[in-house]
């Protein structure tokens, strides 16, 4: 993969939204509106909450059907379709940059997109033309996410859009709850401020020094991809952006996406 002076891409952290996404028309209009302020990628990295695997594993570099991990929606949502080219060419240089560091990697040829990584993709890249592949996260390790961050930040110069989805509040017990509650503001408004400042120590030991910090994230996995998208922007300072903000329905659950130029 060559790069050239106008490839360099982003690394983005979006939030992504339970399957009904694909039908919150707002939301949908602002993933796409994002989607074209920014260069075009040649291909797509994308790290979601929703796949954890040790050692780091490349997913599936051909077609293969989707992965719907979710229960007891309509029978719609289980019929989406997200027919992305494989990217083989990606996962050689995903195999190279973490070998280069000692991090351990294997193939999971058979295992498709999750709704992590495909119900923000249909808004922003519609026409499933743009090659894509799936890396695992491999733990829950702060430290140890950031730096898988930090080794795939090469891409980004070689025209790769490095692509964090997760949510940045995300507890199932206020779902689908009317009004936003005070620990969500608060830690929102840490998140902002963090990031704004690219406070790398305060992102990385976000249990410690963020407000209500184990309310907002019961698990953290769905805050996980974030980490690796700052290691990915982290060669330097990074200019950081909020292209969505807001929260879904009105709830408990941040819109906030970032994106690290």
């Amino acid at each position: 993969m060559n790069a050239d002076s106008d490839d360099r891409m982003p690394a983005i952290f979006a939030a992504h939204g339970a399957p009904v996404l694909l039908d919150d028309a707002a939301w949908m209009g602002e993933l796409a509106t994002w989607a074209r302020a920014m260069s075009r990628p040649k291909s797509i990295l994308m790290i979601s909450a929703h796949w954890e695997a040790r050692p780091t594993s490349l997913g599936a570099t051909t077609p293969v059907p989707l992965v719907h991990d979710f229960y007891g929606f309509p029978e719609k949502y289980y019929r989406t379709v997200y027919p992305s080219p494989g990217a083989p060419a990606l996962a050689e240089r995903v195999r190279g940059l973490l070998k280069s560091r000692s991090i351990a990697s294997t193939d999971d040829p058979t295992r498709g997109l999750d709704h992590g990584a495909y119900v923000p993709l249909v808004a922003m890249y519609p026409e499933a033309d743009v090659p894509v592949l799936q890396l695992s996260m491999p733990r829950l390790d702060p430290a140890e996410l950031f730096a898988l961050g930090l080794a795939l930040a090469p891409l980004r110069d070689e025209g790769v859009l490095v692509f964090g989805s997760g949510f940045l509040t995300h507890n199932m017990r206020y779902a689908f709850r009317p009004g936003t509650p005070q620990w969500a503001t608060e830690f929102d408004a840490w998140a902002e401020d963090s990031l704004s400042r690219f406070d790398v120590d305060a992102l990385l030991d976000f249990e410690n020094r963020a407000p209500a910090a184990r309310t907002a994230l019961p698990t953290w996995e769905h805050y996980a991809p974030l980490l690796v998208a700052a290691g990915a922007a982290a060669d330097g300072r990074p200019r950081v952006t909020f292209p969505i903000t807001g929260w879904w329905m009105d709830g408990a659950f941040t819109k906030r996406s970032v994106q690290l130029d």
